[in-house]
């Protein structure tokens, strides 16, 4: 063997257990999916598994259930994007100086990243109780009536988005930070000779050096968007009257709950190809040229 092929067989040696790892927790269940979506699998008699061809999608495309958790998690989207990352820039902006006093501040804004997403909506789920929730007992005091919250069809999903970009902005917080530390401080101070006041400075130098971060924060935060959910499983369970009921979680209720594996595997198909065609139209939008800058 020479020292060449040595090596290539060393760095394949080092990368077997990653790859072993995706092969068996991601490419197989991915393959398995696809040839699912194809059968009449049910989980209590797998025995009885038959071929039926494209039935899976023809029933997929008439579900109002289906549709609903599309139309669901397309309002999340529409909502969640601006909301969460309007709110990671502003407090990138906030702490972006060397003041002792910003360390607290990072740490209270990266807190609820780190909780869990089960602890999060538990704990919002408290807060926001229509009858005994400490935000309607402040909203009274303040001379609002109580709210439903989560019981309204109307509000449960502007509530979850709340909680959502709450819990997440945080993490593409840092990441702006570091976005924000990399720009050159002597374009600003070039920028105040001119005469340049602060708000032509972000508009015309952090926000156009910024681009390579945002475009990569917005790819990110699109692909988890559309993966959410924890939030309505703890918190409403796909309800009130399936306002909040999302495509993962049809997908978990429909193959673990009502057992329909085969069904469930045509959604998955489905839904994945959506996430790509969202991702790819993304990136021709904001321009793939952000990522080399």
């Amino acid at each position: 063997m020479t020292a060449k092929h040595k090596e290539s067989f060393m760095g394949y040696l080092f990368l077997s257990p990653s790859l072993l790892i995706l092969g068996t927790f991601l490419f197989l269940p991915t393959l398995l999916s696809i040839y699912y979506a194809f059968t009449n699998y049910y989980l209590l008699t797998p025995d009885a598994t038959t071929f039926v061809g494209f039935d899976n999608f023809i029933k997929l495309f008439s579900d109002p259930l289906f549709m609903q958790s599309l139309k669901n998690i397309g309002q999340f989207v529409i909502f969640i994007i601006p909301i969460q990352l309007g709110l990671a820039l502003g407090l990138a902006l906030l702490v972006n100086n060397k003041r002792k006093s910003t360390i607290f501040f990072k740490v209270a804004f990266f807190a609820p990243v780190v909780m869990s997403l089960v602890v999060v909506s538990v704990l919002w789920l408290v807060l926001l109780n229509p009858s005994s929730g400490l935000i309607n007992a402040f909203l009274n005091t303040i001379g609002i009536d109580s709210q439903p919250f989560l019981t309204s069809p109307k509000q449960a999903m502007f509530v979850i988005i709340g909680v959502s970009a709450w819990q997440g902005a945080g993490y593409q917080m840092l990441i702006f930070l570091a976005g924000l530390q990399n720009i050159p401080s002597s374009l600003y101070e070039a920028a105040s000779i001119d005469g340049a006041s602060k708000w032509k400075q972000f508009f015309h130098i952090t926000l156009p050096m910024l681009k390579p971060t945002s475009i990569l924060i917005l790819t990110t935060t699109l692909i988890d968007a559309f993966k959410l959910v924890i939030q309505p499983m703890v918190m409403t369970q796909g309800g009130p009257l399936n306002s909040t009921l999302t495509p993962v979680y049809y997908i978990y209720r429909t193959g673990f709950t009502d057992r329909m594996v085969g069904y469930a595997s045509s959604i998955t198909v489905i839904f994945g190809l959506i996430i790509i065609l969202f991702t790819v139209l993304q990136r021709k939008v904001t321009g793939d040229e952000g990522y080399h800058e």
